[in-house]
């Protein structure tokens, strides 16, 4: 891609404490429009801890968040997700009881904006999302019948419903054999690529995240250690250590 210089997202001196121990500290970042940032670490590094910051679940100790240069710091969850910051939650957690199309519809009549720069229904909005998917064959099917990797599909077709400028994932790739692992690796690229969406993404999953991310930050102890480009990343020390150490400390 093209070079960016537009800074969509940004932490500053992100500190969270639990009880007396950090989960982060003093974690800076800065989010470019378009860019796939991969976050990468240990369990326990502090990883989910960030992602609910900047996602307004839980408020910072310290620092502040900024989208598109707007002070965001403690907003509530939903008043951030109608600003344009989709999250997109480890475990699927789709409504049992309605079909694939109505789940993410949901995400449509929530944000209700549409990236395309079309006007849309929430049902068109839904329904291009999940032809992006891959799952507009199984719009009508109850979301209960669908495997665990559509499921997670579903998951982001409601955030992307959502019309977001960016999007936060939350390990999509946790559970997903090898090839699920490659299809929903070109799934998310697809999703920058034809949306514009700016994603920010924790995964386990070193294959996916170096293949597919064009920055990535090493969280450890709840700290920045490495960061850099996938290559830069997989070179550097601090990075080699995030990437295989363990961490007993309170963040995710």
């Amino acid at each position: 891609m093209s070079p960016r210089n537009d800074v969509v997202l940004a932490g500053e001196r992100l500190t969270k404490y639990f009880g007396g121990s950090p989960a982060l500290k003093d974690v800076s970042f800065r989010v470019e429009q378009g860019e796939i940032l991969g976050l990468i670490g240990p369990n326990g590094a502090g990883k989910t801890t960030l992602l609910n910051v900047i996602s307004g679940i839980l408020t910072p100790s310290a620092g502040r968040v900024l989208f598109q240069d707007r002070d965001i710091t403690g907003m509530r969850p939903h008043a951030i997700a109608r600003l344009g910051v989709a999250r997109v939650l480890q475990t699927p957690r789709p409504f049992l009881s309605m079909t694939v199309l109505e789940n993410v519809e949901v995400g449509a009549l929530f944000g209700g904006r549409d990236r395309r720069g079309k006007t849309s229904t929430a049902v068109d909005q839904a329904e291009f999302a999940l032809r992006l998917m891959g799952l507009h064959d199984k719009r009508d099917h109850p979301v209960g019948s669908l495997n665990l990797q559509e499921k997670k599909m579903v998951e982001l077709g409601r955030a992307l419903a959502m019309g977001p400028e960016v999007t936060l994932i939350d390990e999509a790739m946790s559970g997903l054999n090898p090839a699920e692992i490659e299809d929903s690796m070109r799934l998310i690229q697809r999703v920058r690529d034809e949306l514009k969406v700016t994603i920010v993404w924790v995964e386990h999953v070193m294959k996916a995240i170096m293949g597919a991310a064009e920055r990535v930050m090493v969280l450890n102890y709840g700290q920045v250690i490495a960061g850099g480009s996938p290559g830069e990343v997989a070179r550097d020390e601090g990075g080699s250590r995030g990437r295989t150490g363990s961490c007993p400390c309170s963040g995710t």
